[in-house]
């Protein structure tokens, strides 16, 4: 026993998530009742991952600014700008493609008692009222967005704080990311859960309708994934991306395609950032914040769905109104985690730029609903993999500009 766990952990936890995954997939097809309690794995990975992530994002970013040394180089601008980018040009790419290829719908019922945001100004004021929230309810609720601004705050007024007090900050920091480290070694056995839940609960059959929409939606997401955002990053550092695009996809998007949550992922992207070199007064704030403006799958859930309700009404759209869409659901995704219901309860915001009325962009919101087992799941992982694509071309970048040699092919 003891020689197949010493075994167990030399192989590498990709490979290791990857027998998990396929153990999952034959368990739930073959022997589903007898699986099913199986599920429990994946529901304890999932929260312990939700439960660590808000005290890490606490402790790392308050650590890595109170011991910030005054004149330091930060490149979180760099980041943001990348970002904001990715994120318009996700839902451009979207909204290209849904002319391409429109997509009708057949409009369902079933999520009238959900109430959508009203307009931008309701989303953004929503944002600004979790900068304020209380600290202990913005880590109970894991309002990132309240955290960031605490631990922003606390960092700041503990710049000055003794030398033990700041060891005393960095010794806890230490020791929720090893804690964090324990829950990764875990993922295997969260990962076979979660697929087994997947698979026994939704069935494949109730997608088959929608395979149109399905196809338009993940080609525009695997297009920004290996098109777009290696061209951003080709642009800013000059060198072949894939190494790094595909690294990225490889630990940062397989998880997060599973466990369908950018909170959960926070932890593995830290660690990933981690084993790629990169500094981690940036990554502890740049990786949390991603997570809640970095949202490229969200912005094409959007465009889409809200394009898909247009065609279907026969509604006729000119240039500029779809730039504008562009836009909107740039805008709307960086507020998404902000909206219980994430992306999806934002599609009536842009339905009202075409007049389509609030209870028929509800019913294309319960279309989302439906086929949210895959297109939640492309989403997480296509926003997820990107905070940690982003976060290391801005120091790649920066290291560049600095006349240091970044040579991608070995760091990734």
């Amino acid at each position: 026993m003891y020689n197949m766990m010493k075994k167990w952990n030399q192989i590498s936890l990709v490979k290791q998530i990857a027998i998990g995954l396929i153990i999952g997939i034959i368990l739930a097809i073959t022997i589903p009742e007898v699986a099913k309690p199986v599920t429990i794995l994946g529901s304890l990975f999932v929260g312990a991952l939700k439960a660590i992530a808000p005290v890490l994002v606490l402790f790392l970013v308050m650590s890595a600014i109170a011991q910030h040394k005054s004149g330091q180089q930060t490149n979180m601008k760099s980041v943001i700008i990348l970002y904001l980018l990715g994120t318009f040009l996700a839902g451009l790419i979207a909204v290209i493609v849904s002319f391409m290829f429109p997509v009708g719908l057949t409009l369902t019922k079933g999520v009238e008692e959900v109430t959508a945001p009203g307009g931008v100004t309701e989303v953004l004021k929503g944002l600004l009222l979790n900068i304020v929230d209380n600290p202990v309810k913005a880590i109970f609720n894991a309002n990132y967005i309240g955290i960031l601004a605490w631990a922003i705050l606390l960092g700041l007024t503990l710049k000055n704080a003794s030398d033990t007090t700041k060891t005393m900050i960095s010794n806890f920091s230490d020791a929720v990311s090893k804690m964090v480290t324990w829950v990764i070694k875990l993922a295997p056995l969260g990962i076979m859960g979660l697929v087994i839940e997947s698979i026994t609960t939704n069935g494949i059959e109730s997608l088959l309708s929608y395979g149109k929409l399905l196809f338009v939606l993940i080609g525009c997401m695997l297009l920004v994934a290996l098109v777009v955002n290696p061209i951003i990053v080709f642009i800013a550092i000059r060198q072949n991306p894939y190494p790094l695009v595909f690294r990225c996809l490889k630990e940062s998007g397989i998880t997060a395609f599973f466990t369908r949550s950018s909170a959960a992922n926070i932890p593995v992207n830290m660690k990933l950032c981690e084993k790629l070199g990169l500094d981690k007064d940036t990554y502890s704030v740049s990786i949390p914040l991603g997570a809640t403006i970095n949202m490229a799958g969200a912005a094409v859930t959007i465009s889409v769905l809200t394009l898909a309700a247009v065609h279907t009404l026969g509604i006729q759209v000119d240039i500029p109104t779809a730039i504008i869409l562009s836009v909107l659901s740039a805008i709307c995704a960086c507020g998404a985690s902000g909206v219980a219901g994430g992306s999806l309860l934002l599609i009536p915001l842009a339905c009202s730029l075409f007049g389509i009325p609030t209870d028929v962009a509800m019913q294309v919101v319960g279309v989302g609903f439906i086929i949210g087992v895959l297109q939640d799941s492309f989403e997480t992982a296509l926003n997820s993999s990107t905070d940690v694509l982003f976060t290391a071309t801005a120091e790649y970048k920066m290291q560049i500009k600095e006349g240091n040699k970044v040579n991608i092919n070995k760091i990734a």
